[in-house]
């Protein structure tokens, strides 16, 4: 494709782009990046003025104005939602006298969740849409430009135009065709597999479990989980970074995409978990409660998690950032991938030395964590 046969444009947001023509460059195939998700954010007030998060998608458009490339692309003013911390960057880079924010972010907004960043509609496109980013950068001064939870199959692009890749690591459950859970718990180790029955036996004699999903979530359902969802952000990261208007636009948008699993104590909500179903992933997104169940937490977010993966056929269940305790629960430890452009030469110098010394003991770490599994010695 020439590179005179198409243009880059900076949008004000994904309501300047139609759902489809944003959708049909590959938003649909991840749920985090379709247009229904990302204008959910951006129409909730959960991304926009006040919250150091500003939409500035970039889409490469043909002459006749169709788009043929896009990047969910936001102007930063802090680092905070976006689970790869460059906290330290941004501090030795002003202590040197430099701005860091604002910064670009190339990301689906506060979702550690690994996906495609660059949406194409002919993988010749990447690099010119890359550029298109670094230019932004370059002419309003901006520090530079991070891409987060990266798909593996589009990390060569991000090499090839020059960007400095970061790995860390996540828990993921695998399914390798199991027909229920206990096809699954028959691969643990004797050990393991019975601390997994007395948990979920344990979390599961005082309370009614259902599974919601579509049309079965009402008002009254999100209500309930935004209580839930504000006690686990005040006590994680000080204040919820969603909207509640947030969750009633999910439920219009991507209700089918949606599965709600929420535990009943005398017919009334007591706890929830929210996930989001991809093609061939289930994602937990949020958790909370009311009232302390012993191990309700592992039954509703990883346990309920692997039973609604298997009953649709997904291959896995990711279950968010961090969280050692879910290795032992099935969760195994996998990479994941963000790649960075940053415009200074001797802090990118200084930049790509600390990942090259990091990644090195991400891969170790990885390394260890796979001796730790609860999985059966040579199974």
């Amino acid at each position: 494709m020439s590179e005179t046969s198409f243009t880059a444009r900076i949008l004000g947001g994904l309501a300047d782009i139609p759902a489809e023509q944003w959708d049909a460059l590959g938003g649909a195939d991840n749920p985090f990046m379709s247009h229904g998700f990302l204008s959910a954010m951006e129409d909730s007030g959960s991304v926009g003025p006040g919250t150091g998060w500003q939409a500035a998608p970039i889409v490469i458009e043909s002459d006749a104005g169709v788009p043929l490339a896009a990047l969910p692309s936001y102007l930063k003013g802090h680092s905070q939602g976006e689970f790869v911390f460059d906290h330290s960057w941004a501090e030795a880079y002003q202590r040197a006298g430099g701005r860091y924010y604002p910064k670009l972010q190339i990301a689906a907004p506060f979702t550690p969740a690994t996906g495609p960043r660059l949406l194409l509609a002919d993988e010749a496109l990447g690099l010119p849409l890359l550029k298109a980013a670094e230019q932004l950068c370059e002419q309003n001064r901006f520090s530079s430009a991070h891409a987060t939870f990266i798909d593996p199959a589009q990390l060569p692009i991000f090499e090839a135009a020059g960007w400095m890749l970061r790995s860390d690591i996540q828990f993921h459950w695998e399914n390798r065709g199991y027909g229920s859970f206990d096809d699954f718990l028959d691969e643990l180790a004797s050990r393991k597999r019975r601390a997994l029955r007395k948990e979920r036996v344990k979390a599961q004699e005082a309370v009614e479990i259902r599974h919601l999903t579509g049309a079965e979530i009402t008002e009254a359902e999100w209500d309930a989980f935004w209580v839930f969802y504000q006690d686990t952000g005040a006590r994680k990261w000080g204040s919820p970074y969603l909207t509640r208007e947030a969750f009633s636009l999910l439920g219009e948008r991507m209700a089918e995409k949606l599965l709600l699993i929420f535990a009943y104590w005398e017919g009334r909500p007591i706890a929830g978990a929210m996930n989001v179903i991809g093609p061939d992933a289930l994602y937990g997104r949020y958790w909370g409660c009311t009232e302390q169940v012993p191990f309700l937490h592992f039954e509703l977010c990883y346990y309920q998690a692997i039973d609604a993966a298997i009953a649709r056929g997904l291959a896995r269940v990711e279950a968010g950032a961090q969280g050692g305790h879910k290795l032992a629960r099935g969760y195994e430890p996998v990479r994941t991938w963000s790649a960075h452009w940053v415009a200074d030469p001797g802090f990118r110098e200084a930049i790509a030395d600390f990942l090259d010394r990091e990644r090195r003991g991400v891969e170790a770490d990885r390394n260890y964590l796979d001796t730790r599994t609860p999985f059966r010695k040579g199974g």
